[in-house]
């Protein structure tokens, strides 16, 4: 699976699965990162919120692996809705993390943290940042641009006032918290959805039907969790610092069967975050319910 990709819409290659960074410290970003790619994953996303740039980056600089052999995303701040501000980011985080370019450089969120909730969309603001991107693409700073928590609303936004579409949504989207529409408007308009969370956080251990399913394929529930992104044609990034699940989340090769695929579509999340539940994403979905 590791050696399988997707192809975004201007012909560049992304692997289908990536592993993620997120709460990863930066001290212990590197080794973790190293590990990931001494098992074969070549995708890896990060995001200046992280705050772990530069230890992704030193990984970087540390493997064997040919650069160009690796994709590497990283996310613009969500707070940054001006255009000289996004092109001094972008600057900022290809020196921190010691690249000549970057694979995929995306909007964090449509608003920023503090506002996620509210009803300010912050149009204009997103597309001072999306130019700011679409120049750095074509001076061949990075090779893709997207979004990422972008609702159909946001995405509309862009493609009107954009030179160069977005190429990438990434999304929270696990079994029982399945953005259909978004993923929908997205696919339709050759933009690649990326699923991060794709495990809940582990909230999804406590399901009867996901671990009953799990058990008729003889799989964890992450692999059929990743099993199930990859099935909606998304692109899954797991995040562990766990060897052995670095290994797991990948040994996906089975086929969840239509009859099964359309029970967990079909399921609703009532999953609790845990220690999660308080970030902007998560609290949104709870109070939403």
């Amino acid at each position: 699976m590791l050696k399988e990709n997707y192809t975004l819409k201007n012909g560049v290659k992304i692997p289908k699965i990536g592993y993620g960074t997120w709460m990863i410290e930066n001290k212990q970003a590197t080794e973790k990162v190293l590990e990931a790619i001494e098992l074969g994953y070549r995708h890896i996303d990060t995001a200046q919120a992280y705050g772990n740039e530069a230890g992704v980056g030193a990984a970087l600089q540390a493997t064997k692996v040919p650069r160009e052999e690796l994709f590497i995303t990283t996310k613009l701040a969500a707070e940054i809705k001006d255009y000289q501000q996004a092109v001094n980011a972008i600057d900022e985080s290809l020196e921190k993390m010691n690249l000549d370019y970057l694979d995929l450089m995306i909007i964090h969120s449509p608003k920023p943290w503090a506002d996620f909730q509210g009803t300010n969309h912050y149009f204009e603001g997103n597309i001072a940042a999306w130019r700011a991107l679409e120049e750095a693409y074509q001076a061949g700073k990075l090779r893709a641009i997207g979004v990422s928590n972008f609702e159909v609303v946001d995405l509309e936004n862009l493609f009107t006032h954009s030179t160069i579409p977005p190429m990438v949504n990434q999304v929270l989207a696990h079994i029982g918290q399945t953005p259909f529409e978004v993923i929908e408007y997205s696919q339709k308009h050759d933009v690649l959805v990326e699923a991060y969370s794709p495990i809940a956080h582990g909230a999804m251990l406590k399901s009867q039907t996901i671990t009953t399913l799990a058990e008729k394929y003889n799989v964890s529930i992450p692999q059929l969790a990743i099993r199930y992104c990859l099935q909606l044609n998304l692109l899954p990034l797991p995040k562990t610092e766990n060897r052995e699940h670095m290994q797991a989340n990948v040994e996906v090769d089975f086929v969840i069967s239509t009859e099964d695929m359309a029970q967990l579509k079909a399921l609703s999340s009532d999953f609790d975050y845990g220690k999660s539940n308080d970030t902007p994403v998560f609290r949104k979905i709870l109070s939403d319910r």
